[in-house]
């Protein structure tokens, strides 16, 4: 396969991961898994199958540095209690708005705060449609409920800055696909389990344990380790821009699956959300303007002959 072909193929991989974390985080709630639960059973899982692969190659010195840590705290513990939270008050859709649609924003916002980087007019352009996206679609929610936004929608913003710092972060720092996925997942265990066992509350007696399973699994494989190498792998090959915008479809679509899937509601003012966010994240003027100069490169190699 060419380098550009694995790029699509690890991005094809990503947005499976991506959507079914929408799906599979919603169905915790249905299944009575707790937030402070699933994030304990996450990082135990990824923690027992990376620790003894880190131990074995030796490759241990990295997780002393300040980088790591600070890392899973704000992408790792932090984010997963606030976003699995916020599924247990709201929807997949709003998940896809208020999460996924908000990240792309907060990550920009937290490169000028941090980094000083400046807004490029296409950001600006974002900008002002998500804005414009959740003001119109919080002005129907609460024509049609009397309330424009929920606890949950909070939550998944708060998520969204979360990892919009985190992206930001990780980022600057440059760590290895692999050493910012396995310092993530074992810091994240070794401070919050002690944590969870000792002080907060436990809900596992109530769930089938074929539910407690497959949510282990799907979260502390697919979810910390598959998705981090393939994303990251991903962007190598097609660059971040190409990679976040694709990956980026995936949590709309899970929105739309889990209309069917699991009964969710789907009305006027969540569609104009979805479709103001989507536009927004996926920025398709830049598409068009990449098409166009590519074009007029083609004619004039063409002419040059």
């Amino acid at each position: 396969m060419s380098s550009r072909s694995q790029g699509y193929l690890f991005v094809l991989i990503t947005m499976c991961i991506w959507g079914g974390f929408t799906i599979t985080s919603r169905l915790n709630a249905i299944w009575h898994i707790t937030p402070w639960d699933i994030t304990a059973l996450r990082f135990s899982l990824a923690f027992c199958i990376l620790m003894p692969i880190l131990i074995y190659k030796k490759d241990t010195a990295f997780l002393w540095k300040k980088e790591p840590f600070i890392l899973a705290m704000l992408g790792g513990v932090v984010y997963c209690l606030t976003s699995y939270s916020a599924f247990h008050y709201a929807p997949a859709a709003h998940a896809a708005i208020f999460l996924n649609g908000c990240i792309p924003l907060c990550t920009a916002i937290s490169a000028f705060i941090l980094f000083k980087q400046p807004f490029d007019k296409h950001t600006w352009i974002s900008l002002v449609i998500m804005v414009s996206a959740i003001v119109i679609m919080s002005y129907l929610m609460y024509q049609q409920t009397g309330v424009a936004f929920g606890s949950g929608d909070l939550l998944f913003f708060i998520s969204a800055i979360w990892w919009g710092i985190f992206t930001v972060l990780l980022k600057q720092w440059k760590l290895s696909a692999w050493h910012s996925m396995a310092g993530v997942a074992i810091w994240s265990a070794l401070i919050y389990l002690p944590i969870y066992l000792l002080f907060l509350p436990k809900n596992l007696g109530d769930v089938a344990p074929v539910h407690l399973i497959f949510e282990t699994i799907f979260h502390g494989i697919f979810v910390v380790i598959i998705a981090t190498l393939t994303y990251v792998e991903a962007i190598k090959r097609l660059g971040a821009f190409k990679t976040g915008s694709i990956v980026t479809l995936a949590p709309f679509i899970a929105a739309i699956i889990a209309v069917p899937l699991l009964g969710e509601p789907l009305n006027f003012a969540i569609v104009c959300g979805l479709i103001g966010m989507g536009v927004g994240a996926l920025q398709p003027w830049r598409w068009i303007g990449r098409k166009d100069s590519l074009q007029r490169r083609l004619d004039q190699q063409r002419g040059h002959h």
